[in-house]
């Protein structure tokens, strides 16, 4: 109290001196020599500007804290006030005080009836109008999550209930199996979406064409592994048949097929994955088609390119290129077409099924449960 009626007087005389309001003069104030300093007396102003900043820096320490600061406090010591009470903590273990707040909402949401998973389980039922085949992959994703999580299935679970409306819309784009929405697609992919597995079959190329040649002059026939595919003039020499190793077509091709294992994001375990040698004979198109679904990427190697065969996918044209690969999303319209004469012989591509970049980890061993070969 002394102190700062001490410091409202000067401030009250300062005050008047600036206004001329009391005709005092600096000099009447008895001002006690600076001994700190060894010195003279300070002069009187200088005095006066000390003694305000003390003032004011004791006004400053001594104003209470805002509203919203005591609000924003109050809250927070409320708030953890509550967690506390629900679960005590051991007053020698006060390390995470707050991570105890963090516990019980978590413990409050998993003893509750209901998880983040139960309105879309409960509240979009499977859509009566569905086919067959849908209803079975549905089946499947419940078995899947029951065995394992709901967790990270929320695209498939959509895909899974909107693929009738797939089938009816018109699009460039419409796999006839299985859709996964929310998926970014274009029809050819750049080489960076898969460079390792790229680089692998490029590095390989002079050993998959050896291998191919060798079983080419052997003869095409059922017997020796071939399979006619599509129209006349196409046949193929599968490793993978809808994620079913070919063993005796992989025993001829045991260069070909450890590249295959060596392979990070090819589909090895489920029906939507297949790799072998594909032969197109000249003057044989396949008309427009759709791939079964958008998760995959198709990777074409080329082996044996005529100059007049193409590729159209989406309304883009692409030639094959040998020793080269072609990242291509089949769940596009597509065509193919060999538009050479006898003399250039078939095309020949290695085409390998590949994970498409943006399906997640837990998206890819859900699919290969749904997808399990039979």
């Amino acid at each position: 109290m002394i102190i700062e009626s001490f410091l409202s007087f000067f401030l009250s005389f300062t005050v008047a001196h600036s206004l001329s309001i009391m005709p005092w003069s600096l000099d009447l104030v008895p001002l006690p020599p600076c001994a700190l300093l060894g010195g003279p007396p300070l002069s009187g102003l200088l005095w006066t500007v000390l003694l305000l900043f003390l003032w004011y820096c004791y006004r400053v320490g001594s104003d209470p804290p805002s509203h919203s600061g005591m609000l924003k406090s109050g809250s927070g010591r409320s708030s953890f006030s509550r967690s506390s009470s629900r679960s005590p903590v051991d007053p020698r273990h006060s390390a995470p005080k707050a991570s105890a707040a963090i516990t019980m909402e978590t413990v409050e949401e998993e003893e509750g009836t209901e998880s983040y998973l139960t309105p879309v389980l409960s509240h979009a039922p499977f859509p009566t109008e569905a086919a067959t085949e849908s209803r079975k992959l549905y089946r499947a994703l419940q078995e899947y999550a029951k065995r394992y999580s709901w967790a990270g299935m929320g695209r498939i679970h959509k895909g899974l209930r909107n693929q009738a409306r797939i089938n009816d819309r018109p699009s460039i784009q419409k796999p006839h199996l299985f859709y996964l929405p929310d998926v970014p697609s274009i029809p050819f992919f750049p080489r960076d979406a898969h460079r390792h597995d790229i680089e692998v079959l490029e590095a390989s190329y002079p050993i998959i064409l050896a291998e191919f040649q060798a079983m080419y002059q052997r003869g095409i026939d059922t017997k020796l592994g071939w399979s006619y595919q599509g129209p006349k003039g196409q046949t193929v020499f599968p490793l993978y048949n809808a994620g079913v190793c070919v063993a005796s077509n992989c025993r001829a091709c045991p260069c070909t097929y450890r590249t295959l294992l060596s392979l990070r994001t090819f589909i090895s375990s489920n029906s939507l994955g297949s790799a072998g040698f594909w032969l197109l004979g000249p003057g044989a198109t396949l008309g427009g088609s759709y791939g079964p679904t958008n998760t995959r990427l198709r990777c074409h190697l080329g082996l044996q390119t005529p100059a007049r065969c193409e590729l159209v996918v989406g309304g883009e044209p692409q030639c094959w290129s040998e020793g080269h690969c072609l990242l291509v999303d089949d769940s596009f319209l597509h065509t193919i077409s060999h538009n050479g004469g006898a003399e250039d012989g078939p095309r020949v591509i290695f085409s390998v099924d590949l994970w498409h970049p943006n399906v997640a980890a837990a998206e890819r061993q859900a699919l290969d449960y749904i997808f399990a070969p039979e």
